[in-house]
């Protein structure tokens, strides 16, 4: 499994830079507002591809609601083997979720070679009874 890079500033012409969104694509803030300044995200766009960018909504409630777009995310990435995703800590900033409530979402992402996890995100996958 690849880890995403700590900083991103630039993207390869086959990278997606996957961030946390609120449903109305407000992204004012974080990487969401990295993604909107750099990357291609769209002012009121709160799911999906956009640009270099991809948005996973993570403000709309608890971590179940945030799940179904996780799974949506990682059928894209599986669709599009060709293009390489670099997940930000979604849900971890403003959101106000640990790596350990959100890693977890991910396990499926673990065998698909074109999805780098976070660090953090990667060490709860990958130890989970240590982590907690």
């Amino acid at each position: 499994m690849r880890i995403t890079p700590d900083h991103i500033v630039t993207l390869q012409s086959d990278e997606i830079f996957v961030f946390g969104s609120n449903l109305a694509g407000m992204h004012a803030g974080g990487a969401a507002r990295m993604a909107c300044q750099r990357f291609g995200a769209v002012w009121g766009q709160g799911v999906g591809l956009q640009g270099q960018s991809y948005a996973i909504p993570t403000m709309q409630g608890g971590i179940e609601t945030i799940r179904p777009y996780v799974d949506q995310f990682i059928e894209f990435a599986r669709q599009h083997p060709h293009l390489k995703f670099l997940v930000t800590e979604i849900g971890c900033g403003i959101a106000g979720f640990t790596p350990e409530e959100i890693a977890p979402l991910f396990e499926a992402a673990r065998t698909l070679e074109n999805i780098a996890l976070p660090r953090r995100f990667r060490e709860v996958l990958d130890h989970p009874l240590t982590s907690i």
